[in-house]
């Protein structure tokens, strides 16, 4: 199986750095996980929407979108699932 390419919004990138440090690790690793498998167990298809899927970790929650034809990941949005939902 070939390896997906991993993107970030420029948002996503400013909303990692927001994330605590206790959290930070896991989540890098799961988001780097994705590169070969960017539907492993756990993670749900958002409702509503064909192409965006989500992880969550602890009260964080990572939200993506898989691109097949060209093996690409982009990371969307990443925050606190209380407020992670309301401008997608």
């Amino acid at each position: 199986m070939a390896s997906y390419k991993l993107l970030f919004k420029r948002s996503a990138e400013k909303e990692l750095r927001k994330i605590p440090s206790s959290y930070l690790s896991k989540i890098l690793k799961k988001i780097g996980e994705l590169t070969e498998n960017p539907r492993p167990p756990g993670v749900q298809m958002l409702k509503g929407e064909d192409r965006y899927f989500r992880f969550r970790h602890g009260d964080y929650r990572v939200i993506y979108e898989v691109d097949d034809p060209k093996l690409e990941v982009t990371i969307i949005k990443i925050g606190h699932r209380r407020e992670v939902y309301d401008s997608l």
